[in-house]
């Protein structure tokens, strides 16, 4: 099927077959342990709520999945003989990357499900930093395309592992990690992106009132210290449409704690905070899992792939009636009995890591609507545009206090994000002043799209074709496998002299060839289809706990009654949904047609 490349022609019952029978050969085969844990064994009913920094959730050993827990791997470091800066990050950037135009995605994807990508990423992953500084010059014959001719940052902090890890798909030999990576975030699907990674974050969010956290009291959107940095889970790299989604979540959150009070009196502060924590973090696992992947990855076979992931193949109304039963495959990885996770310790991967690199979904100006406006236009009129440069860290703030949470969202809800294509990352990310972990400014700009050919390289992270073969695809065996463009071609030629297996990762992701629907390439989709699967099933509140006791039963009631983003909005801003949003989902551009009724049952639809 690979060879021939049809899988995503098939009917959807055969799609969906090929995907699991896939999905099967990647736990089996690109799952690697990376790093020694020495945890303990501990009383699960004693911790029956999530903990700050992620302890406590795999049920054999507290520490797996913890704030400061290795990064793990889906296949070997690279053995690539290649230099660090061979081809030079900066040529990379300056010939491949770069923005020519902006190339958006037509209305399959906007700004909110641009958002929500980073909104997702700050839960997951961050890499410790080391404290030595690495500077890239860029060199002479392209300074003048670079933005920045030089510019510094940290280096990723190596940790020595002490383990030996076996590859399975090479004969059992055994391959030394003799270094690795910690995450500084919480890996769990946690919601740690507005609760905070450690016991000090959560604490400076909360209110300690009746369960909730902080908000503004007079535009809805996050408080603010006296720097003016917004008081969240996280404020490092933000922007106003990132910090508009922990608005949102937050008064999901509150609004949570106010029905569980009105069914639950005798609930303490305490038992409020954390049982609306679980409900919101499922709301916000299961909106990413059947809405936004639905929508980054358009087609039959995928909303059913996702759906079975969450529903099981028996769907919603079945499970709902008579709960979970049957194993995984009838009823989905939400409930199972136990966590899986296949022999190897749950953690997110360098590789997971590397294939979300998608900032060239975000634009180079915001488009503002006017929502007040009394056009029968089924889109309302732009009054302004503003420069994305505008809208990141406190500058950005200020302008989301001024533009409020409506118009933001109904603005960022009507446009389209970018294309991940090649020469469509934007200009203005190639000069960034980043923010440290506080949210304050870094005294470096960095050119984003050269740091993110460095890093992956300065990891390990294997190239286009070495990645593709670690990942059980068909390598290229030259550059009109990849691509038809003539201009790509003869551009990649160029920069990597011709030899194929120097293509970076993330290069070769945008140049790939798209399945129709597909926002993503096929090789980065296999990457998701393991972890999406892994972050549920091996998360025992997706799993040994997600029941009434744990959730309470209105707890559990509102999670299974919430299936999109779209449903978050209308529960908060009814009138914003009613009047702009015709799309079927929210991750969509609003004045979208909506997906259209189809009869024929989802497991029975033809080839497309």
């Amino acid at each position: 099927m690979d060879k021939y490349e049809v899988w995503h022609r098939l009917p959807v019952i055969l799609g969906v077959a090929y995907l699991g029978i896939r999905r099967h050969l990647h736990q089996r085969y690109n799952l690697l342990h990376v790093g020694d844990i020495k945890g303990r064994k501990y009383d699960t009913d004693e911790y029956c709520y999530r903990t700050a920094d992620g302890k406590c959730n795999h049920p054999a050993d507290d520490r797996i999945g913890s704030q400061g827990t290795f990064f793990g791997r889906n296949m070997p470091p690279s053995n690539l003989p290649y230099e660090l800066l061979e081809p030079h990050p900066s040529v990379v950037a300056a010939k491949l990357l770069a923005r020519k135009e902006f190339i958006d995605n037509g209305k399959q994807f906007n700004l909110i499900a641009c958002s929500w990508i980073q909104f997702m990423i700050h839960d997951w992953i961050d890499h410790m930093e080391d404290t030595q500084q690495v500077e890239i010059m860029a060199p002479d014959n392209i300074a003048d395309a670079c933005p920045l001719k030089s510019f510094k940052f940290l280096k990723t902090k190596q940790v020595p592992t002490n383990t030996t890890t076996t590859w399975p798909s090479k004969g059992n030999n055994f391959l030394m990690n003799k270094t690795g990576s910690l995450n500084t975030r919480t890996p769990w699907w946690d919601g740690s992106v507005i609760y905070g990674n450690n016991k000090e974050g959560m604490e400076r969010i909360r209110s300690f009132k009746d369960g909730k956290l902080k908000m503004s009291d007079k535009d809805g959107l996050l408080e603010h210290d006296e720097k003016g940095i917004p008081i969240s889970g996280d404020v490092r790299n933000c922007w106003a449409g990132f910090s508009l989604l922990q608005a949102l979540f937050v008064k999901e959150h509150n609004t949570v704690c106010d029905m569980l009070m009105v069914h639950y009196p005798e609930f303490d502060d305490e038992k409020l905070y954390q049982h609306a924590r679980l409900v919101t973090s499922a709301v916000i696992a299961k909106i990413h899992t059947i809405d936004w992947t639905v929508e980054l990855l358009k087609t039959d076979t995928l909303v059913a792939g996702m759906r079975i992931n969450w529903y099981g193949f028996l769907g919603k109304r079945i499970k709902d009636m008579f709960g979970h039963f049957c194993g995984p495959i009838f009823s989905g990885l939400v409930g199972l009995k136990a966590p899986r996770d296949h022999g190897i310790p749950y953690s997110l991967t360098e590789e997971f890591v590397s294939v979300y690199r998608m900032h060239s979904l975000l634009p180079d100006k915001l488009q503002l609507r006017d929502i007040n406006s009394s056009s029968m236009d089924e889109c309302p009129p732009i009054t302004r545009e503003m420069a994305m440069r505008e809208m990141i860290g406190k500058e950005g703030e200020k302008r989301l206090s001024e533009i409020g949470m409506e118009k933001m969202m109904v603005s960022m809800g009507h446009q389209a994000s970018g294309a991940l294509t090649l020469w469509n990352y934007p200009s203005w990310m190639r000069n960034l002043v980043a923010h440290d972990i506080d949210g304050e400014d870094r005294p470096d700009p960095v050119d984003m799209a050269a740091l993110e050919i460095y890093r992956d390289r300065e990891r390990g992270v294997a190239r286009y074709n070495e990645f593709r073969r670690n990942l059980l695809m068909i390598p290229i065996s030259k550059w009109e496998d990849l691509t038809d463009d003539g201009e790509v071609i003869e551009a990649l030629r160029e920069v990597y002299e011709d030899d194929i297996e120097k293509l970076d990762l993330l290069v070769g992701l945008h140049a790939e060839k798209k399945i129709k629907g597909f926002a993503i390439s096929e090789t980065a989709f296999f990457i998701f289809l393991l972890i999406a699967s892994r972050r549920l099933e091996a998360d025992r509140f997706f799993t040994t706990n997600f029941n009434s006791p744990t959730y309470t039963e209105k707890g559990l009631e509102w999670v299974n009654k919430t299936e999109s983003l779209r449903d978050v909005i209308s529960r908060h801003y009814p009138e914003m949904t009613r009047k702009w949003m015709k799309s079927s989902s929210a991750f969509s551009v609003w004045d979208s047609s909506p997906t259209p009724t189809n009869f024929i049952p989802l497991y029975l639809r033809p080839a497309p």
